[in-house]
């Protein structure tokens, strides 16, 4: 098996060492990164909801820089929420400050009944720019 292309970024986060994952590889032209959280560097989250969201994005943000990507460079997003039902509009006030203005990259959104003491969590695919 070949080694795996892994991607950090500069501060490594307490869970992907208590969890043992890659938070991103980079493979045939792409980027897939794991999903981020809105998790502190010692791994506990972020208790308001909308700052658990902003720091789930800044913690992606951070790993697509480390790759040499930008948000702009994601073409498939999933984001997983605890009972979307009650979380989903305070969590879509949140999303512009990173994507901007439409088109925005092909998303689905997923209900969870649990994320390890989470309530959100995104995962995306990017082109990575040397493939574009």
């Amino acid at each position: 098996m070949s080694k795996r292309d892994v991607v950090f970024p500069p501060a490594r986060h307490a869970l992907y060492e208590r969890h043992r994952y890659s938070p991103a590889i980079r493979s045939n032209g792409f980027l897939f990164v794991s999903g981020q959280v809105g998790s502190r560097e010692d791994g506990s989250p972020e208790a308001d909801l909308r700052d658990q969201v902003r720091t789930a994005f800044n913690n992606l943000n951070a790993i697509l820089a480390a790759a040499g990507c930008s948000f702009d460079d994601a073409v498939d997003v999933t984001v997983f929420m605890v009972d979307p039902h009650s979380t989903f509009e305070t969590i879509w006030t949140v999303v512009p400050e990173f994507w901007g203005e439409a088109p925005f990259p092909t998303i689905t959104a997923v209900g969870v009944t649990w994320l390890a003491g989470f309530d959100f969590e995104i995962k995306v695919i990017a082109r990575l720019p040397e493939a574009a």
